[in-house]
């Protein structure tokens, strides 16, 4: 279970609470006007932002003062990071080992890793050579090789077109589904959220609320989502 324990995230003016626990196995959308702190969440979760207060758990594991690299979670940002000078496999690489050296078994990994996001064979090109979706994919593939338990997701698809993005978020509910890996998705878009997850987090005035159904929360929002949604 992912524990957030009477949080509070704070910066600048910006202040978001958050108290609510998300059970291990569970894929969770994270839902929300702009600005209203989703992004701000999930880096805090991933330890790259620091708490004012509270507390973060991860099956009974206090995650808090842990770095980024010690906690058990991996995070798929918006744009996909991947480095322009490497190839596909050195970028999916990275994720095993930052400062390469790779042995035969860990290459092997990588090459699982590709064939397992559609891309068996395009492993020597640079990510310019690639489709936004094939670098959408490469960037899978290196939080794969991670093998994390609880994997972040930023709207790392929202730059492709319609197609690809039900595409790229089915290859992820497949891939969660597989390794029983905890999933949170930060979404605008709520086909996104009830295509592959079945419960929302809504985070609205200055509160990321606990889980709730997908399908229930769409079907009935809240004046603050309602808003958003329009």
């Amino acid at each position: 279970m992912l524990k957030l324990d009477d949080c509070t995230i704070s910066s600048g003016d910006f202040l978001l609470r958050a108290d609510l626990e998300i059970e291990a196995g569970s894929s969770i959308a994270i839902i929300g006007p702009s600005g209203a702190g989703k992004s701000t969440l999930l880096e805090t979760i991933a330890g790259f932002r620091d708490l004012k207060g509270g507390q973060i758990f991860w099956k009974g594991k206090n995650l808090t003062t842990l770095p980024p690299g010690k906690r058990p979670l991996a995070m798929l940002f918006q744009d996909g990071n991947l480095f322009p000078h490497l190839s596909a496999a050195q970028n999916v690489a990275l994720g095993l080992r930052p400062n390469g050296g790779l042995s035969q078994d860990e290459h092997q990994h990588v090459q699982s890793a590709l064939v397992r996001v559609g891309l068996p064979d395009l492993g020597a090109r640079k990510p310019a050579e690639l489709s936004g979706g094939q670098q959408s994919r490469v960037a899978l593939a290196r939080i794969l090789v991670q093998k994390r338990q609880v994997l972040l997701l930023d709207e790392p698809f929202a730059a492709l077109g319609p197609a690809l993005k039900a595409e790229m978020l089915d290859l992820v509910a497949s891939l969660v589904a597989e390794s029983g890996t905890t999933l949170l998705m930060v979404s605008h878009d709520p086909q996104d959220a009830l295509r592959i997850t079945r419960q929302t987090v809504l985070v609205a005035d200055q509160i990321a609320h606990p889980p709730v159904s997908t399908a229930q929360l769409f079907e009935n929002p809240p004046p603050a989502l309602r808003d958003y949604l329009g």
